[in-house]
């Protein structure tokens, strides 16, 4: 009798205990789901909050990009070149924003449904059901993220009540947190191009170290080349800071087609390598610091993007070129240092930075723009939706100094 009343005791408590497997699968799904969620909301943190570069390599910002900018790059590729290429890219930035953004608030939903899920947390109903699959615990914590409140399925447990007050707490401030960051990722972008807008008139559609040189040979505003030098050291720095802490401003493309940060950058380089090998009558110094400040930025961003330089790059500065800019640059009345030693030391500097705006180009789907064009060239501001070109606004931009490409 005893031992049949025994027999019972231990058969119950057998069936009420789940097995060890079902608690080895708990165990691992609150440990996934833990893992998921601190994840993401470090991942935002870092991406969106933390103002400095990370040098980690396992990040799912970095994974997300990865995965989404190659498809998108090669399907831009097999589109000629022109308006339909650029507007598709141009999309890429602000899209890759939501699309991350939506990434992580879906992280978060499965990273506290498997929780749930795993400790099998008793749910009220409306209507009543027999048993919750792991679908009704995801659509509990989708309902409970965003707090929509509909009751329809609540946690009756102390631990899932626990667990849905911290979701909810968790879902409201990180939603607040990113959506209150997007802001500065436009105002970085919009002080980034208001600079490369104003180099438009200066050197050009696109704009190039001769073009720039040239208009102000002509037009005998030489002193105002440091000043001008002085501010793109300074945009420089901003652009290397702004773009560690967000590297998608990167991805956000210009307003016209031929105009970019990078062709800005590689313009601002040429011009402060040529005057760093010598003009006569021109302190070279504010071209150095400038030089050096956007080589810095230059080559900061090829270590972000994991762009390594290229190994064989077109040579923008021909001989010939070079020869022809020369004597355009004396005829304006700017006298370039002359000798191979000149030449010489140029194409070192050109060394130092052309690869790597070259694979940045690559990556970016940029065109680097040459040293100096070929023809004669219309700035943007001279042209309209209506008219190719503007009459009478030849005399006040940069166009007639292209006259000797004709």
């Amino acid at each position: 009798m005893q031992g049949s009343l025994a027999a019972e005791t231990s058969a119950a408590a057998g069936r009420s205990r789940p097995p060890d497997w079902e608690l080895r699968l708990s165990a691992i799904g609150c440990i996934f789901g833990l893992l998921l969620i601190l994840l993401i909301l470090v991942d935002g943190f870092e991406t969106m909050v933390l103002p400095r570069r990370v040098m980690r390599s396992v990040r799912l910002a970095r994974y997300y990009y990865r995965a989404t900018w190659r498809p998108f790059r090669w399907l831009a590729l097999h589109l000629p070149p022109g308006k339909r290429r650029e507007t598709l890219l141009s999309i890429f930035g602000p899209a890759s924003i939501l699309g991350l953004f939506v990434a992580w608030v879906v992280g978060l939903t499965i990273g506290f449904a498997v929780i749930q899920w795993s400790i099998g947390g008793p749910l009220n109903m409306n209507p009543p059901a027999a048993k919750a699959g792991f679908s009704t615990y995801l659509y509990m914590s989708g309902v409970t993220l965003f707090t929509l409140g509909f009751g329809d399925i609540t946690p009756s447990g102390a631990v899932g009540r626990l667990l849905a007050v911290i979701e909810a707490g968790t879902g409201f401030g990180f939603l607040a947190v990113i959506i209150g960051y997007l802001p500065v990722l436009y105002t970085s972008f919009s002080a980034r191009e208001l600079q490369v807008a104003l180099l438009d008139a200066r050197a050009g559609s696109p704009p190039t170290a001769g073009q720039l040189l040239l208009r102000v040979a002509r037009s005998s505003h030489t002193p105002e080349l440091d000043p001008f030098l002085a501010q793109w050291e300074a945009w420089s720095a901003q652009l290397l800071e702004t773009s560690l802490s967000f590297p998608v401003v990167c991805f956000y493309r210009s307003q016209h087609d031929n105009e970019s940060w990078l062709a800005g950058l590689a313009a601002i380089l040429d011009t402060c390598a040529v005057i760093a090998t010598g003009i006569q009558g021109i302190d070279s110094y504010q071209a150095r610091l400038t030089f050096a400040m956007s080589r810095h930025a230059l080559v900061d961003l090829a270590l972000v993007f994991k762009t390594p330089p290229c190994e064989l790059c077109d040579d923008r500065l021909p001989t010939a070129t070079y020869a022809r800019l020369r004597a355009m640059l004396a005829e304006a009345g700017m006298v370039l240092a002359d000798g191979p030693e000149a030449e010489r030391a140029l194409r070192e500097l050109r060394s130092t930075y052309e690869p790597f705006l070259q694979a940045l180009g690559d990556f970016f789907v940029y065109k680097v723009p040459p040293f100096m064009t070929e023809g004669r060239t219309v700035d943007n501001w001279q042209t309209s939706a209506w008219t190719r070109r503007v009459a009478h606004l030849e005399e006040l931009g940069g166009a007639p100094a292209d006259e000797h490409f004709a």
